[in-house]
Parts: C-alpha cells; sequence; structure tokens
C-alpha cells in the first residue's frame, strides 16, 4: 500500500491543486444532492415521488439549470468548507493513529478507530462554515417545489432567513447537522479505512509493488462500502434534518413534529426518503473524492 505521511505533504500544492479538483467533482455530482433533496422535502400530496420524476419536473420547469439550483452557494462556501476539513481530518488522523498504535490492535480495527475519531472531529470543525451554506443552498434547491417559497438568488434567501430569524436561523439545524454529519463522516471514515486494509489483504500477493490500478481499485472499492454503510445508518437523520433546514418562518416546525408528519405521512419508512439518491450520492460523492483525495496526497507528497 502507498501511504502519504500528512506531515509531508506540500501544503500549499496540497490546497491549491485540492480545490480544483474538489470543484469538479461538485460539478458532476451535484444534481443527486438537488434531487435527494426535494425527495426529503416533498410533501404527501406531491406528484414528484420518485428520483426520476423529479429530473424530469426540474428539466420540463428549469431546463439543465434545474439540477444546478443554489450551487453557486455551495462552490462559494465549498472551498474553505474543505480546508477546514482536510486540515482536521489530516492533523487528526496522525495524532489518532498515535494514539492507538500501543494498544497493538489489529491494522484494520486501527484503521478504523483512527479514521473514525479523524472524520468525525474533522466534519464538527467544518460545521460552522457548512450549516449556513447548507440553509441555503437547500432552500435554492427547493424553491416553488412543494409549496416552497422562491428566491432571488443566495442573498435574498440570507436576507429573509436573518428578517425573520436572526443569524440564528442561518444554523437551524445546526445541533441535528452536526448529529448527522459527525456520524456520518465517522462511519464513512472508519468503514474506509478498515475495509480498504481487509481488501489489501485479500488481492496483495506481497511479491511486488502495486500498480496504479490495482491501487484506484481498491481505493473505490472502500469508497463505495464506505458509502453503503454511511447511508444506510444516517439518513433519517439527514431527512429530519433537511427538512427543518428549508421551512419557512411561519411554518417553523421543532425536530419533534417532523418526525410525527414523517410517520403520519409514510410510516417509519418517511425517514428513508430519497434513500435510493443519498446512497448513490454518499457512493458517488465518497468514491470521487476519497480517488481525488488520495491522487492529490500521491501528488503532493514531498520526497523524503
Amino acid at each position: 500500500m502507498l501511504l502519504c505521511n500528512p506531515c509531508r505533504l506540500d501544503k500549499t500544492k496540497f490546497y491549491v491543486v485540492g480545490a480544483g479538483i474538489f470543484t469538479g467533482v461538485t460539478v458532476a455530482l451535484y444534481p443527486i444532492s438537488v434531487v435527494k433533496t426535494r425527495l426529503q422535502v416533498a410533501s404527501h400530496d406531491s406528484v414528484e415521488r420518485n428520483a426520476i420524476s423529479v429530473i424530469k419536473g426540474l428539466l420540463k420547469t428549469d431546463g439543465i439549470p434545474g439540477l444546478y439550483k443554489g450551487f453557486g452557494t455551495v462552490i462559494t462556501g465549498a472551498i474553505p468548507t474543505r480546508i477546514i476539513f482536510l486540515t482536521a481530518l489530516e492533523t487528526t488522523k496522525a495524532a489518532a493513529f498515535k494514539v492507538v498504535e500501543p494498544f497493538k490492535l489489529s491494522e484494520p480495527t486501527q484503521a478504523a478507530l483512527a479514521n473514525g475519531v479523524a472524520g468525525m472531529l474533522a466534519s464538527i470543525c467544518s460545521q460552522a462554515t457548512f450549516v449556513p451554506i447548507d440553509v441555503v443552498s437547500q432552500r435554492l434547491m427547493v424553491q416553488g417545489y412543494s409549496g416552497h417559497a422562491s428566491y432571488n438568488g443566495g442573498m435574498d434567501v440570507v436576507r429573509k432567513v436573518i428578517k425573520s430569524d436572526g443569524i440564528r436561523g442561518l444554523y437551524r439545524g445546526f445541533g441535528l447537522s452536526v448529529m448527522t454529519y459527525s456520524p456520518s463522516s465517522a462511519v464513512w471514515w472508519a468503514s474506509y479505512g478498515a475495509s480498504q486494509r481487509l481488501i489489501w489483504r485479500l488481492v496483495d500477493d506481497g511479491t511486488a509493488a502495486p500498480s496504479e490500478g490495482k491501487i484506484v481499485l481498491v481505493q473505490a472499492a472502500g469508497g463505495i462500502f464506505a458509502g453503503a454503510t454511511a447511508s444506510c445508518i444516517t439518513t433519517p437523520l439527514d431527512t429530519i434534518k433537511t427538512r427543518l433546514q428549508v421551512m419557512g418562518h411561519d411554518k417553523r416546525p421543532t425536530a419533534r413534529q417532523v418526525v410525527r408528519n414523517l410517520i403520519a405521512d409514510d410510516g417509519w419508512t418517511g425517514f428513508y426518503r430519497g434513500l435510493g439518491p443519498r446512497f448513490f450520492s454518499m457512493s458517488a460523492w465518497g468514491t470521487s473524492m476519497i480517488l481525488a483525495y488520495e491522487y492529490l496526497k500521491r501528488l503532493c507528497a514531498k520526497e523524503e
């Protein structure tokens, strides 16, 4: 396996090149987030009850730009959020490996613990910038859909949210966001770290250095497994969080009311609204991001 010491990275190159790579991935996969969000907030009598119908509706009313509602807000906030996340991830992961090393655990277990702790703390650190972006972008994603208000861009959302709820309105669902994304990040990185090492045990014969192709395949398989695990565990909280963040001031529900409404409309399966797109989104995002992340680390590694 090729592992890069986070302390031996060219940090400037890491962030500059990383910003470009992650922006490209965001452009490619953003429509999945729009579809997932619309499915999660759809009213009980909405005619668009599956991913295909949502896509058809968006294309019919807005064309291709409809699949990128809120994209400007996301891409503007993604760079500082990603920098915070990657910095915290690399720093915490190195420290976590040192902490678990004396316990003499198996390599997959060490990787799961260290990666899980690093992923959780990195997510918590990045929530301060991520949540306001999430609130604004999700309102833009669902504007005019299933009874939701319409806006004239991201700044119009910010003005109206602050006018009705103050600054705290931009942090609506912050607690649930931390409860959703931190465990999700922990599960994703723990699953990825452990599964990658287990897969290497199966495919690495130890006779020669692995090829670039084999490295990519193992990392992609780990990313898919991690995305599947994290999406199944955290989708209910994500559905509740999304509904809290997109509701207007006049209909502001509590988390308990959101839970009751979901159960009343669809039973317990209501918590898994948008699971298909979220599973695909987390697997596609996760696999694409981890391949870009690992490639970036190899590209930016300093010579020893």
